[in-house]
């Protein structure tokens, strides 16, 4: 079920409450749909239900939990060889249970969510990146609103080709 955002509440709870709305609007697109319906591609793309939910998941973990917070890589993405397989998550998110693949969207959304809470400030700074650059919590949010909300035009799409569902 997703909430509307608050319309009069402060600049933290309408970005955080935005990318709640998001999320929420993803995980409605894959409702209901079986592994093979979430694996189904159209000719012109190899993207699938399944492979964007499994993306997001890693955009979450990576841009607050390791980039901006500066913890580990949690699981399943530690130890991945990024260079050898840039579309590991892509690919592996075909083998997985449809609840199982969700669950781990919804984990790695909370993940953000704990970090967004004990930051609390938008403008705090991350750690420092390899080549030395820091961005707010501000940017960070509005990145990950950015890339759920660009996501979930070709989730769309693809949930159109699959079984005609339209509609947010």
């Amino acid at each position: 079920m997703r909430i509307d955002p608050p319309k009069d509440a402060s600049e933290t709870v309408q970005l955080t409450g935005f990318l709640t709305y998001q999320r929420d609007t993803m995980l409605l697109k894959t409702e209901g749909l079986a592994r093979e319906q979430l694996g189904r591609r159209l000719p012109s793309s190899s993207l699938t239900l399944a492979g964007l939910v499994h993306h997001l998941a890693l955009v979450e973990e990576s841009w607050a939990v390791e980039r901006f917070a500066g913890q580990p890589s949690p699981e399943p993405w530690a130890g991945i060889d990024w260079e050898a397989t840039p579309d590991w998550e892509f690919d592996r998110a075909l083998d997985l249970d449809p609840e199982e693949l969700r669950e781990r969207y919804r984990l790695a959304c909370r993940r953000t969510d704990e970090v967004v809470a004990a930051t609390g400030d938008l403008d705090a700074l991350s750690v420092p990146l390899p080549d030395g650059q820091r961005f707010s919590l501000r940017w960070m949010l509005l990145h990950l609103l950015e890339e759920t909300s660009r996501h979930n035009g070709h989730a769309d799409l693809l949930r159109e080709a699959i079984d005609g569902a339209t509609g947010e």
